[in-house]
């Protein structure tokens, strides 16, 4: 009895104190092993070029990337990724090979052809302020300018390799890769390198950011990849670099120098260098985002791993001679863009002019506009809708020089993205 009444008068006095103990919390349910992962992108695409061998293109295009990535486990993880592509509307030429599908080469190319095939399989370890990844993989470096994943096209662009990330040092990130093959965009049913450029690639990418908000890169990328008789080695390359980003008060500056030396694949009418430039500043005011910039490529000065979209233009009018498909002259490109987001329905508006031009001092190969629209309804879902028009000044009156766009050329997109 008097432990009974023990009891009580400490539970009394316990609630009296404000002091009632509280309900155990039960842990959070632990991170299940295996997780699913998604992401579908459904797009509706018209492209025109105004040639006369060429008729205007429709694509309406599903694509999904279906998943498997594991949790962690003493730093080690895993991921395996299919991706697949339906083309529901195919009134359109997929690309340059005829072992692709949808193949019209009376269309003009939307480069998105039906494809069954794994896009991504690595092994994982993340420890000691170093990531290493070994197997297909995902590979973004800087801008993408010359090693990306070709995000914009429904089919990614991945890599067979083995990738190493440290941060061992302050402010310091250095990255190495060594591929034996690029995976391309032109999916599953391609042959030879359209398919992929196999060969040796290394990527060596270090990026300091201790100058308070500014960064500095330096790359070297080594491409040496297989002789074929479809590309003769002509896009094989060594690239060196340098970029640098710095605010200055209300502008921000951007520049990036390339050299570029030929290897032993590469075809005799291949210079033994040639550059690359790229400057640009940019300034808000208010909302609006302002941005000056001028990009420059030496004749024959390729990229044929870059996210080429994001360069030149959304009509895609030089992509052919920036990732070797066809002779690069020469390009200059002076463009000026404006973003903004709309006070209405939450949209986002991006709208740039380019003037394009060789390598001399003249912008005699057309320009173009071109306007973006996004919307983003949550995390998981975004809208875009995309319009591009290039307006080609045709022969460029110089027999030394051929305007690699010598047509109009027309775009439009509407796409819907979800991830999961």
């Amino acid at each position: 009895m008097k432990a009974h009444r023990l009891l009580a008068v400490v539970a009394v006095s316990t609630a009296h104190a404000g002091m009632t103990p509280e309900p155990a919390v039960e842990p959070p349910p632990a991170e299940p092993w295996i997780k699913p992962t998604l992401n579908i992108r459904a797009r509706y695409e018209y492209g025109s070029i105004d040639s006369p061998a060429l008729r205007s293109s429709t694509a309406f295009t599903v694509r999904e990337r279906v998943g498997l990535v594991t949790r962690d486990w003493y730093g080690f993880s895993a991921l395996v990724e299919g991706e697949f592509l339906q083309a529901i509307d195919d009134s359109y030429d997929s690309g340059p090979g005829a072992a692709t599908s949808p193949h019209d080469p009376s269309r003009t190319p939307i480069l998105d052809p039906e494809n069954n095939e794994l896009n991504q399989a690595y092994i994982q370890y993340k420890g000691f302020d170093t990531v290493f990844k070994a197997g297909r993989q995902r590979i973004i470096l800087d801008n993408a300018a010359f090693i990306g994943n070709v995000g914009w096209r429904q089919n990614e662009q991945t890599y067979d390799a083995f990738s190493i990330t440290n941060t061992s040092i302050e402010d310091l990130t250095l990255f190495y890769a060594y591929a034996n093959r690029a995976n391309r965009i032109f999916g599953s049913d391609a042959m030879g390198p359209l398919r992929n450029f196999a060969g040796d690639i290394h990527l060596f990418n270090a990026s300091y950011s201790g100058f308070g908000d500014s960064t500095i890169t330096g790359y070297a990328y080594l491409m040496d990849f297989d002789e074929t008789a479809a590309n003769a080695g002509y896009v094989s390359n060594n690239t060196y670099g340098i970029s640098g980003e710095t605010p200055i008060g209300p502008v921000t500056l951007y520049g990036e120098i390339a050299y570029q030396t030929d290897t032993s694949s590469s075809p005799i009418f291949k210079p033994d260098d040639a550059w690359y430039a790229h400057f640009k500043a940019s300034a808000k005011a208010g909302t609006h985002t302002f941005t000056l910039g001028y990009e420059y490529l030496d004749a024959d000065f390729v990229t044929p791993l870059a996210t080429v979209h994001a360069f030149n233009g959304f009509a895609d009018a030089f992509i052919g001679t920036r990732i070797g498909l066809t002779r690069n002259p020469g390009i200059s490109d002076l463009y000026l863009t404006h973003a903004t987001p709309l006070p209405f329905w939450g949209l986002n508006f991006n709208q740039t002019v380019h003037v394009f031009g060789d390598n001399g001092s003249g912008f005699d190969y057309g320009w173009e506009y071109d306007a973006v629209l996004a919307k983003k309804f949550s995390e998981n879902f975004l809208a875009i809708a995309k319009f591009a028009y290039f307006d080609s000044e045709g022969p460029t009156g110089n027999p030394l020089v051929i305007n690699p766009a010598p047509f109009d050329t027309t775009r439009f997109s509407i796409e819907l993205n979800y991830t999961f």
